[in-house]
């Protein structure tokens, strides 16, 4: 490593969210041709982040989602449609809402919707991370290669601390996935993290808090 200042960081810094990005019903529905390309074991994967989730609450710590959503008329996909995805996540079908069911999904979560890739990009994600007095964001999600990492590059760039749980995120395909995941770790030494050593965190943070209270 060139940088051989980094400091060595906990996996949780300060005051944790979980981020769970695009865990739509689609995810979970049989189709013979996807809209956007899945790698495989991708909604396995998917599945998996119900065990962050449960555990972030247990935690006390806020669970955030994020639904991707476009206006039928496909106004807002901007370039969206210029690469290999076609028309996804449209307003009124099903297929876009949050997968409830599998995630556990309750009205006292967050749920932020977006328009773009990016967690942050049109949307109020950083209000609501001032006010919650967020430092770490704890990522699981898809796509591993779009808008999980899009979404931390613009935390990083926000200077919260990012992890993501390599476990619980999922890419178009196997080599992108494990590009993103490691051009995330670029950014961030100690950016992919396991679940079993996330939900460990989690835990010590809920110790550390209850002990300080």
């Amino acid at each position: 490593m060139a940088n051989t200042r980094t400091p060595r960081r906990n996996l949780i810094e300060g005051r944790p969210a979980l981020i769970v990005i695009d865990i739509q019903a689609s995810t979970f529905v049989q189709q013979d041709v996807r809209a956007i390309d899945h790698m495989p074991g991708y909604a396995e994967r998917m599945a998996r982040a119900r065990v962050a989730i449960d555990k972030a609450r247990e935690c006390d710590i806020p669970v955030i989602f994020f639904q991707e959503v476009h206006r039928p008329n496909l106004v807002d996909f901007g370039r969206e449609l210029d690469g290999s995805e076609d028309i996804h996540c449209l307003e009124g079908n099903p297929n876009t809402e949050v997968a409830v069911e599998q995630l556990g999904f309750l009205p006292t979560d967050y749920l932020i919707k977006k328009r773009r890739y990016s967690a942050f990009f049109g949307t109020d994600f950083e209000i609501l991370l001032r006010g919650l007095k967020i430092d770490t964001l704890l990522l699981c999600g898809g796509l591993t290669d779009v808008c999980v990492h899009y979404s931390f590059v613009d935390g990083h760039q926000s200077d919260y601390f990012c992890r993501v749980i390599e476990d619980c995120v999922a890419g178009s395909s196997e080599p992108a996935h494990e590009s993103a995941l490691q051009a995330m770790e670029y950014l961030q030494t100690g950016a992919r993290r396991s679940l079993n050593e996330t939900l460990k965190a989690m835990e010590a943070h809920k110790t550390g808090m209850a002990n300080a209270g």
